[in-house]
């Protein structure tokens, strides 16, 4: 067992016997699930607007090479500086030259969760850079030096009077202060450094190929100022967000907004094509665009897993999956977590070490069920594991024992062998991995065939 897989283990253990944390995470997923069929009530029909968005992410993934060098052409037109960054260790290079040429001493960035990805703030902080959270979930996780929780909702596992003591310790205000006075004390401070910083980063909810833009939709306005106010704007962007046109956008956008918020659509949705251009009031005077590989044509490379790159980081799989309900998004130790998160870490950061993620589900397929890009997540889940065997990566141990409980299920005479209570024994004690996280199996005293014998034999007496 790996480092991850063990730690993965101890930790999803002991938030599973959290009942404090089970009923913060089930509180505010409860709202999430009350407000969403009012999102989805703009559509005529719900489903057909999914595969239609399925069908549109499939041709912008099928000819994801085109479609990059074209929005690539369209935005280098209008000023911005296009980065092509294979890794991690690439993107930070870059980012690192850019605020070292601007002398930068502060910098702000919106929400992203590809930079998470790449850990640029522990990069800036090693750089002697500050870097400042201006999401409000992002500012209170990064006040207490937590990463997101959630993909959408970094603090969903906080209660209000938890932030409202962290606000106390860190930022010296009264301990019992509403959300809204929480929420105007970050405003306060988060507005200084928006005027002060050098550079502002941002992400991209999507790449557009047909304009050479980036989209991007938040709730909050700080998307806007990070890229608005400081001179220079980098957005860091994973190549898999990339939509065919701007037309897509009337789809996309509600959809996202409906699935990750249950918002018909989100408060601020922004297309930013460039630097800005002469005769425009407001804008940053440079822009650089660093688009991230970082495992992704890994991904692409696979005819059946490349679906996992429809995602659009709605989050809804995560607030539908029994497990990550359970042991929370820390547990994963990963910068995506949930179904999502176990589909593509392990080919982003390596099957070795993740391949444990696709075995801590349930495979109910509600995941599945919710995905607003139908992406078949439960069955790569499937295919995961798959390829961990054929990868060579499953101990000897775990290969002889499914083998050894193939070949007994397809064999009746193997199947009727002893009672209940032995099989008991046999499956508890000797193969004795699988009780030590979930309840001991029991089985029936009686065999279906014994059972089946029995009724059909029932039937036939006059």
């Amino acid at each position: 067992m790996s480092e991850t897989a063990a730690s993965f283990i101890a930790k999803s253990t002991i938030k599973a016997a959290d009942l404090e944390h089970r009923r913060k995470i089930n509180f505010n997923i409860s709202k999430y699930n009350a407000v969403v069929p009012i999102g989805k009530s703009q559509f005529t029909d719900v489903n057909i607007t999914r595969e239609r968005a399925k069908n549109i992410k499939w041709e912008a993934i099928e000819h994801l090479d085109t479609y990059l060098v074209e929005f690539e052409q369209k935005i280098t037109a209008r000023g911005a500086t296009v980065i092509w960054a294979n890794d991690t260790a690439e993107a930070l290079e870059a980012i690192g030259k850019i605020c070292k040429e601007r002398n930068c001493k502060t910098l702000v960035k919106s929400k992203s969760m590809v930079t998470e990805e790449i850990h640029l703030n522990d990069f800036l902080e090693a750089s002697g850079i500050e870097s400042v959270e201006t999401d409000l979930g992002e500012y209170i996780q990064q006040l207490d030096g937590e990463p997101p929780y959630h993909i959408v909702t970094p603090a969903m596992h906080k209660s209000k009077e938890d932030v409202a003591k962290l606000f106390a310790n860190k930022l010296g205000t009264k301990p019992d202060l509403t959300p809204e006075e929480l929420t105007q004390v970050a405003r306060i401070k988060l507005r200084e450094k928006y005027t002060e910083a050098e550079v502002g980063v941002t992400g991209a909810n999507f790449l557009i190929a047909d304009i050479g833009g980036i989209a991007i939709t938040e709730n909050e306005g700080n998307g806007r100022l990070s890229c608005a106010w400081p001179k220079t704007h980098i957005a860091v962007v994973g190549i898999e967000k990339m939509i065919p046109s701007v037309h897509d956008l009337p789809l996309f956008w509600p959809l996202l907004a409906t699935y990750g918020t249950g918002q018909k659509v989100t408060v601020y949705n922004s297309i930013l094509t460039g630097p800005k251009q002469a005769g425009e009031s407001d804008g940053p005077e440079e822009m650089f665009v660093i688009l991230l590989d970082n495992g992704r044509t890994n991904l692409l490379a696979n005819p059946t897993a490349r679906e996992a790159l429809y995602c659009i980081r709605c989050g809804a799989c995560l607030n539908a999956c029994p497990v990550y309900k359970n042991i929370g998004g820390h547990s994963y130790e990963t910068t995506y977590s949930g179904p999502i998160g176990k589909v593509i870490t392990p080919y982003l950061s390596g099957v070795d070490e993740y391949k444990h993620l696709s075995n801590a589900s349930s495979l109910c397929g509600n995941c599945t069920e919710v995905c607003p890009m139908r992406i078949n997540l439960h069955e790569l889940l499937l295919d995961n594991r798959h390829e961990a065997v054929t990868q060579g990566t499953s101990t000897l141990a775990e290969r002889v024992a499914w083998k050894a409980w193939m070949v007994a299920s397809l064999n009746r005479p193997m199947m009727n062998m002893g009672n209940g209570k032995m099989k008991n024994w046999v499956v508890n004690k000797v193969f004795k991995g699988w009780a030590v996280h979930r309840s001991e199996l029991d089985f029936t005293p009686k065999t279906f065939n014994e059972m089946w014998k029995e009724k059909t034999t029932s039937r036939q007496r006059p």
